[in-house]
């Protein structure tokens, strides 16, 4: 597999393994970060600290759509969540995001694709950000239980640790893996909070809910 600098960082710091910052840029830090995580885990390369299937990170999403799983929203995410908490299956499945390639596998996250998982909640049509409006479809509590669930079982599927570096939603990413976003706010608010919130500290809760589900 092919493994950028950047999602190697990534990986690194998921396992416990401070590479430094997350810059793509490969220093001593990272280097020796390597080093530790392949005595750990008993690897040769840096490919042997990766699930085979090439797949290391999951990326929560809202589809700001209406309820209701339509064909564009199928191809934009492996896996979608509707306002009942049932999963539903995307067009390309996650493991196409290992090889991804535009048209064929789910282009979810801008720059942010291989090896992701695209996991979203069918909801949010109409929301604003500021001042804050959930829209015609908020998120609803069900949406947050299925979203957990299918979040811990692709996490014990594709060992995928529950950390800010491999389990974080689309408002993450440009503070957390330096990815620029276009101005990207889901999933920074969730049901019962009366306006959306520090992106990281929401998915704070959803990974500590992902880890309660896990038994972690």
């Amino acid at each position: 597999m092919q493994i950028s600098n950047r999602t190697l960082q990534a990986r690194l710091a998921a396992l416990g393994h401070n590479p430094g910052p997350i810059d793509g840029l490969v220093g001593r830090r990272t280097e020796a970060a390597l080093d530790e995580a392949l005595a750990e885990f008993n690897g040769t390369e840096a490919a042997d600290l990766f699930d085979a299937s090439g797949l290391h990170s999951i990326r929560w999403h809202w589809t700001a759509g209406a309820y209701g799983v339509n064909d564009l929203e199928e191809r934009s995410y492996n896996r979608l969540i509707d306002d009942r908490g049932t999963a539903h299956d995307g067009q390309f499945p996650p493991e196409a995001q290992a090889r991804y390639a535009p048209g064929r596998a789910a282009s979810h996250t801008r720059n942010a694709n291989s090896g992701a998982i695209g996991l979203a909640v069918d909801c949010m049509a109409g929301a604003v950000e500021r001042p804050f409006n959930p829209g015609k479809a908020p998120m609803k509590a069900a949406h947050v239980d299925g979203l957990v669930k299918e979040t811990a079982r692709l996490c014990r599927k594709f060992w995928i640790p529950v950390t800010r570096w491999s389990v974080l939603s689309h408002a993450e990413v440009q503070p957390t893996l330096g990815i620029r976003q276009r101005w990207k706010w889901d999933v920074s608010w969730l049901p019962g909070m009366d306006r959306p919130g520090d992106p990281i500290e929401v998915g704070d809760r959803l990974r500590d809910m992902v880890r309660q589900e896990m038994g972690l």
